[in-house]
């Protein structure tokens, strides 16, 4: 089921949206992001996200991933991490071990995610639309949720809803 949440102003997010069904993804401090292969149609969206991506989202300058990747993008050190093309994820698969009818999720600035609690953060991963996009946030920048508000306006730009 999915929550919303439609201020953009980041630090305004009320805490009942932050126990909805948080799930965070670990990142390394590193720049390494292991970059998805899309392909067709998915490729073409990802590739336009790519483009209309934030110089920095909640106050961190982007970054350059290695490898280069126009599926990859990245900010501030420790690094949240974006991945455009990835698979659907496992709690979303029918017959997936992991599946979940009722996985958290809320919408943010028009844009649905899942979450995804981790060890040191949160994995937020876009459903509903053409193409998955994932984004790991390190715990230290809580409340994580803060820079999906700034790549709301992207996703909706470029990647169509649809499954």
């Amino acid at each position: 089921m999915l929550g919303r949440v439609t201020s953009a102003r980041r630090r305004y997010l009320t805490p009942p949206l932050l126990t909805v069904a948080f799930a965070a993804a670990g990142c390394a401090a590193s720049g390494d992001v292991a970059a998805p292969a899309p392909t067709g149609e998915t490729a073409r969206y990802c590739r336009a996200l790519h483009q209309e991506l934030p110089r920095t989202v909640d106050g961190l300058t982007r970054g350059t991933p290695e490898p280069v990747s126009d599926f990859t993008a990245m900010w501030g050190d420790p690094a949240v991490k974006l991945r455009c093309g990835v698979p659907k994820p496992d709690v979303l698969r029918h017959g997936s071990e992991h599946y979940n009818p009722n996985p958290d999720a809320a919408e943010v600035n028009g844009v649905g995610w899942l979450f995804e609690k981790r060890d040191d953060g949160y994995r937020f991963t876009t459903v509903l639309r053409k193409a998955h996009v994932e984004v790991t946030v390190p715990g230290e920048y809580a409340p994580e949720v803060d820079v999906l508000t700034d790549l709301a306006d992207a996703v909706r730009k470029t990647v169509p809803k649809g499954v």
